[in-house]
């Protein structure tokens, strides 16, 4: 596995990372996974090169930072860079924007400095750790809600966790452009976490540049379109849980989808490889400061994901594959 520095911390990161969204478990995901699995899935993931592991407190109630914390009891805390968010929680008493209702309890969007410490204290005892190297802003406040928090304040808290060693690095997801530009006024800026995918392609207009031109590491998220690009969905497929919804799995765009990794099967069999192999390295290969973060449930999971990194696509079918879903992607 190729490593790349995060961001301007010096910190060295594989260039894919573990998303623990899935291993959570939850109605999202249509039920709770093996514990024995997905605990040995993290624990085994350095040892196959991915020393980079993703997660969030909104990933089932904590539950995805617990089983973090059940593996690391038999693991050396210093061979993962740990990654988890703030500013969604289910604090009824601190309250927030209303964000989703998962089995009846209602989702906040809160990044008030006192639900932020909050949350940080509960993160760290769910995973047993006494620092987190990435804090990361889950999802970013709405301006003029009464909840409202200009990023200057979420920057003056964030900082002076990293002062207290709490935490080692700051990132922000689902931003836009502006608030990368304030983020980047208040403080050291290292990670943005965005949804990218060759499907999705909205970042590479003003986001990937910023990013590029400011030492900022990109993160890209749902690389896989939930597993739509794993290949191996059949074609009367029944999309699950947060799938639903999105916009590659409404029926005539999912079909759409995989008449394209039909066309990719002659690259499939150029380098030697799956059709998720190849749409994990076209994302690599748009940049050097480009980090992937692919959901894994099972250790063979992971071990089929390294390959991607691994793969040097030329040029030219880098361009081949970008027309070919800009073709269907109207």
């Amino acid at each position: 596995m190729k490593t790349m520095k995060l961001g301007k911390t010096g910190i060295d990161i594989s260039r894919m990372g573990l998303g623990t969204w899935s291993i959570g478990g939850g109605s999202a995901w249509g039920g709770d996974h093996d514990l024995q699995v997905v605990v040995d899935t993290i624990r085994e993931a350095p040892k196959l090169g991915v020393n980079l592991i993703d997660t969030a407190p909104g990933y089932n109630f904590g539950n995805s930072e617990k089983i973090i914390g059940k593996a690391l009891e038999q693991m050396n805390r210093e061979d993962v860079v740990i990654i988890t968010k703030c500013g969604v929680t289910w604090d009824q008493e601190m309250k927030g924007d209303l964000f989703n209702k998962v089995n009846g309890i209602q989702l906040y969007k809160n990044l008030n400095s006192e639900s932020v410490k909050r949350e940080i204290e509960g993160s760290l005892e769910r995973m047993g750790t006494d620092y987190v190297d990435v804090y990361m802003t889950h999802w970013q406040s709405i301006e003029g809600s009464e909840y409202y928090v200009p990023i200057q304040k979420t920057m003056d808290v964030l900082n002076e966790l990293k002062a207290q060693g709490k935490i080692r690095a700051i990132g922000a997801a689902n931003v836009d452009i502006n608030q990368i530009q304030e983020y980047l006024k208040y403080g050291d800026l290292d990670i943005v976490q965005a949804k990218y995918s060759i499907l999705d392609r909205g970042i590479e207009d003003e986001i990937i540049p910023c990013c590029r031109e400011n030492g900022v590491t990109i993160q890209a998220y749902s690389p896989l379109e939930m597993g739509l690009l794993s290949g191996t969905l059949p074609r009367d497929y029944k999309p699950v849980g947060a799938q639903i919804p999105k916009k590659w799995f409404q029926p005539e765009n999912m079909q759409a989808a995989m008449d394209v990794m039909e066309q990719w099967k002659p690259l499939c069999e150029k380098y030697n490889c799956t059709i998720a192999n190849l749409a994990l390295a076209w994302i690599l290969a748009q940049g050097d400061f480009i980090n992937l973060l692919s959901g894994s449930t099972t250790v063979a999971q992971i071990a089929e994901n390294v390959k991607s990194s691994d793969i040097e696509l030329d040029p030219s079918d880098v361009a081949a594959m970008r027309d070919m879903v800009e073709a269907i992607d109207k």
